[in-house]
């Protein structure tokens, strides 16, 4: 008897609920119901209103006016032309701290310098380091370096333009005429590494050489005239992009 007690109260329990249930799901049928008929009811307010005309006529097709119309220019932003990430001034911290990570692991601390300006990111390739006095030819043993420095390229959608520069001792013989000649073509030949065997791409990079007219440091001294002879590659923010060229215009 105390177990078919049991069962009675459970049944009793379970056809509550279902009463329940049922009678909650037709509470919220009669709302929907109320609200589209309230929904269909405001077209027809007022004495004349005519009803309204079925949309669909068996025919379907384009409607002219979206044909007619070209497709608006997509906005251009440095971020969305290469479909990579624009690197931010909190990515230019974390780029300076991989590059400076591997500098100390390798030891190249004397040969590359970074550091983060109004114009984004400045690695600084010393020519001790990179070429011979006089020549714009990279040493054997920059490739290692530079595809740290590519990789991080590869990463961001930056604009990025690689300077050269040089102390103001005048050169006398060889194969460049001035300063200015070396500096533009140690840049340039950087420029072509980095796209040819990193896969940089070519729109996003450029060269230009300033010779000795953008010192670091005071020329008087050896010491100061190795600093100033180097080459800058300059991971551009997207302020200083803006004035870079834009196909041409």
């Amino acid at each position: 008897m105390v177990s078919y007690a049991d069962l009675l109260t459970l049944l009793f329990a379970v056809f509550v609920t279902l009463y329940a249930m049922s009678q909650a799901d037709k509470k919220k049928v009669e709302e929907v119901s109320a609200s589209i008929q309230q929904a269909f009811n405001m077209v027809n307010v007022g004495s004349g209103a005519a009803k309204p005309a079925v949309i669909y006529n068996g025919k379907t097709g384009v409607i002219p006016e979206l044909t007619s119309r070209p497709a608006p220019s997509p906005v251009r932003t440095p971020g969305a032309i290469y479909g990579k990430t624009l690197a931010s001034e909190n990515d230019f911290r974390a780029m300076k701290a991989s590059i400076g990570a591997y500098l100390l692991k390798t030891g190249g601390q004397d040969k590359v310098s970074v550091t983060i300006g109004r114009r984004g990111l400045v690695v600084s390739l010393k020519e001790a380091g990179f070429f011979d006095s006089g020549s714009a030819v990279l040493k054997d043993g920059s490739a290692e370096v530079l595809g740290v420095i590519a990789n991080l390229l590869q990463s961001y959608s930056n604009r990025c333009r690689v300077e050269g520069h040089t102390d103001d001792v005048p050169i006398k013989g060889g194969r460049f005429a001035s300063n200015w000649d070396l500096s533009a073509t140690r840049a340039t030949g950087l420029v072509k590494e980095l796209v040819r065997s990193y896969g940089v791409e070519p729109t996003r990079i450029s060269a230009t050489g300033y010779g000795e007219y953008q010192p670091l440091a005071d020329n008087a001294s050896a010491e100061g005239r190795a600093k100033n002879r180097r080459v800058d590659i300059v991971i551009m923010s997207s302020d200083a992009a803006l004035a870079e060229p834009d196909n041409g215009n």
